[in-house]
Parts: C-alpha cells; sequence; structure tokens
C-alpha cells in the first residue's frame, strides 16, 4: 500500500515539473511574438477601402464610387468580375454585336488596381473582356467571358445611363436582349388563372366523388335486394 502511494506521489510530481517547464518555455516566446515598439502590440495595417471608376459612352465624366458612400453599388459592381478565371476565350463577338463598352477600374484606396471591359447589351448576352495590361502590372492574360445576366440592371443602378431591363434577374452569366414579353410580367393575371384552374379542379373532383359514391349505392341496393 505504501509503496502504491509512493508511486502515485512520484507520478504526480513528474506531471507537474513537465506542466512547469512548458509553461516556461512558452512564456518567453509569447512575450517576444507581442512585445513590439517598446511593449505595445501593433494591429496588422487595414487594407485601404475598394472603390471603382466607370467611364464609357454617355457618360460625360466616370463614375466614381466609393464604399464609404456608395458600398452596395461597389461590391455590386465588383462582384460582376471578381468571379472570373483565368483563361477566357481568345476572340469574342463581332464588333458590330457588343454595343456599349463600359470600362471598369477597381481601385483599392486610390489606387488602381484591376481594369475591365463590360459590354452589357452584348448579342447573345453580357459579355465581360479582361485586358493583359493591368494597372497594378501583375501578369494574367487577356480573354473573353460571358457577363452575369444582371450586368445592365447593376450598372444602371450604380448611375450608368441604360435603359431599364425588366427581365434581368440576381447571379448567373449569359442574357441580353429580352426574352419574358410584356404579358408574363403581370403577376395578378397569373394569380387569377391559377385560382381559376384551381377551381375547376376541385369541381372535377367533387363530380368524380359524387359519382364513386352513387356507385357504391347502386351496387349496394342490388346486393340487398338480391339476398331477400
Amino acid at each position: 500500500m505504501v509503496r502504491r502511494v509512493k508511486r502515485l506521489v512520484a507520478m504526480v510530481t513528474g506531471a507537474l515539473a513537465v506542466t512547469a517547464l512548458l509553461l516556461g518555455l512558452s512564456t518567453p516566446a509569447q512575450a517576444a511574438g507581442t512585445a513590439r515598439a517598446g511593449g505595445t502590440v501593433r494591429a496588422a495595417p487595414k487594407p485601404p477601402p475598394a472603390g471603382v471608376d466607370i467611364t464609357g459612352e454617355r457618360l460625360a465624366e466616370p463614375l466614381r464610387l466609393r464604399v464609404a458612400t456608395q458600398p452596395a453599388h461597389v461590391v455590386a459592381v465588383i462582384d460582376q468580375v471578381s468571379w472570373l478565371g483565368r483563361t477566357g476565350q481568345p476572340t469574342g463577338p463581332k464588333v458590330a454585336d457588343l454595343g456599349p463598352k463600359y470600362t471598369v477600374v477597381v481601385l483599392s484606396g486610390e489606387v488602381p488596381k484591376q481594369t475591365y471591359d463590360l459590354y452589357p447589351l452584348a448579342k447573345g448576352g453580357p459579355r465581360v473582356y479582361r485586358p493583359a495590361k493591368q494597372p497594378d502590372s501583375r501578369r494574367t492574360s487577356a480573354g473573353w467571358f460571358l457577363g452575369r445576366i444582371n450586368m445592365s440592371e447593376t450598372l444602371r443602378m450604380a448611375g450608368v445611363p441604360l435603359e431599364r431591363q425588366f427581365d434581368t434577374l440576381s447571379g448567373g452569366v449569359g442574357g441580353g436582349e429580352r426574352v419574358i414579353p410584356e404579358d408574363a410580367l403581370n403577376p395578378g393575371k397569373d394569380i387569377d388563372k391559377a385560382i381559376g384552374e384551381l377551381q375547376r379542379l376541385l369541381l372535377l373532383n367533387v363530380g368524380v366523388m359524387l359519382v364513386i359514391t352513387l356507385g357504391l349505392a347502386g351496387i349496394a341496393l342490388l346486393i340487398r335486394r338480391r339476398t331477400r
């Protein structure tokens, strides 16, 4: 019994000694990592606020959008180009089919970082062209990409003079010319039609139930007469 107690005491003492050693080693490392510039901890510098400049047809001067004043528009415009892959198509549509061009320059603070050419009204759907030469001198490949179908509305909401597109949806790629007829844009008409079809379906079900009920009643009456 005494030996077991001694062994237990020795194990506990060894564990405490190892813990103390580990704490002694970690404390200097933490102090060295946190003590900077006279013992004060400096936070990592915040990146400059993002912004976009838009130039193009019917714009007398560039549209300057900044996160501080128009965060939603900045995010929406950057979303039009942030998803592009590394390589695109080497050639795009014919010049006559591209429509108006709008150049979008993405900035970090006031420093241009990326530039793209957007064609929201191109035939066959919006297009994006990424030049090989970028403002930040980073290496990339030139290419054409299908744009998001809401490109025209995104640019219009940001201030670009474009006509409103009623058939554009958020997200996705492709789009361009109107494909939904005007009659399909009336939700009240669709609701009335749906209610009318539902009423006809209910009447049909009631009629079927009446026929089945009368049939069963007739069969029961015949069976009752034959069993008498």
